[in-house]
């Protein structure tokens, strides 16, 4: 029997890089994937890669209206929601905290922290009438150990962090656990920014703080995500994984 037989779960930023990864290795593990993005091409390419146990929503996560449509559509499709997985992410590039002006910041805030407050008020008590759930998120290595040039973004990653803890507590006695992973800078399209420009210069210094020695690859965290998810971690609840090559160590 597959890890994931017979779940639904719900990726947001599912259209590219680790949302797209974790859909892929979900599916492989027999879970039906709703593929939730504001990209909708990318989207509906990821679902119809995983055809008929997959749809697709076009999803602004900043807006409670889009999350609650989204979980809509979810129970429409497959009856029941047993994982939510919090993955869209949004950053400033990589500068002085000066000079993020407040229209980034707001979407920053909005993408990376409001979302999860939206989707933790609709899928909780869904969660609760099936008898539990999990609740995972993505969060970074820069909400664990934040470094100059990304000041904003650490910081609503480390908001992120102790969510999920708090979360974790509180829900426990509905049977929903809350986890976290905290990937280290992956090869997806957010890497120029996190950077600030993508020169091999650029890459080079990234990597050098990286014991392992190399970027973290969407298989890396879906690999991670697939056990969270699963029933093997059902004792496991408020962690914040580290799937960073070393690099908080």
């Amino acid at each position: 029997m597959r890890r994931l037989e017979n779940k639904v779960a719900i990726i947001t930023g599912a259209a590219s890089g680790f949302g797209e990864g974790m859909a892929m290795r979900f599916a492989e593990e027999g879970a039906k994937i709703v593929v939730a993005d504001l990209n909708s091409k990318d989207a509906n390419r990821v679902a119809e890669k995983i055809g008929e146990n997959a749809i697709w929503t076009q999803t602004d996560v900043s807006k409670r209206s889009e999350i609650d449509e989204m979980v809509k559509d979810a129970l429409t499709a497959f009856g029941r929601i047993d994982i939510m997985v919090n993955n869209a992410g949004y950053s400033h590039r990589n500068g002085s905290l000066l000079n993020v002006d407040e229209h980034t910041f707001d979407l920053i805030t909005a993408v990376n922290m409001k979302a999860i407050y939206y989707s933790t008020l609709a899928v909780v008590p869904v969660m609760e009438k099936q008898g539990g759930g999990v609740i995972l998120s993505t969060a970074s290595t820069a909400g664990l150990r934040p470094r100059p040039g990304l000041t904003w973004y650490n910081a609503s990653k480390g908001w992120a962090i102790t969510a999920t803890k708090s979360m974790a507590v509180e829900l426990a006695p509905k049977n929903i656990r809350v986890n976290c992973l905290c990937p280290v800078a992956g090869e997806t399209g957010m890497l120029a920014t996190f950077m600030g420009e993508d020169t091999p210069q650029k890459r080079e210094q990234f990597k050098a703080v990286i014991p392992l020695a190399r970027f973290s690859k969407p298989s890396d965290i879906a690999n991670a995500a697939l056990y969270l998810c699963s029933d093997e971690a059902d004792f496991i609840t408020g962690v914040a994984l580290e799937v960073d090559g070393g690099r908080c160590v």
